[in-house]
């Protein structure tokens, strides 16, 4: 599969510009913190979103595959950057499963927490380039 995307950026540092490719059109800016202008998204919020989606739609996949009475699924994530340790994301899964959903149907939700971690094409890209990715999932039944 390939992606394709283009940047336009017209001016300065303190400008704006915009990333395009097949459903997403997202304006992208150099932090303030950094002398830009801060009106669109920075670069790590582009990295910690491409890390959610593609756990994320993995993680829906996998609970699909099992069988699993999903109603909804959202997670916070988040990228921390320490000196020491590097990069580190955070994925906080909480899968909302229907009223009746067995015990059976619980525990293989919780166990696809790590399996969509270990199958995510992105994170594991991430992970060679050293990003250290957290999961911490949570499974409720809704009734």
């Amino acid at each position: 599969m390939r992606a394709t995307l283009n940047t336009i950026w017209t001016g300065d540092m303190k400008s704006s510009g915009t990333i395009q490719a097949q459903h997403l059109e997202m304006p992208i800016a150099i932090p303030s913190e950094f002398g830009g202008s801060g009106d669109g998204t920075d670069p790590k919020s582009l990295l910690v979103a491409s890390a959610a989606a593609c756990y994320a739609m993995t993680l829906v996949a996998i609970l699909e595959n099992r069988k699993v009475p999903v109603t909804k699924v959202t997670m916070e994530s988040d990228a921390s950057d320490s000196k020491g340790s590097g990069i580190v994301v955070d994925h906080r899964p909480l899968v909302n499963l229907a009223a009746d959903a067995t015990q059976e149907q619980s525990d293989a939700a919780r166990s696809a927490f790590e399996t969509a971690d270990k199958a995510c094409a992105v994170g594991n890209l991430l992970k060679k380039a050293g990003v250290q990715i957290r999961i911490d999932g949570a499974v409720s039944v809704i009734g």
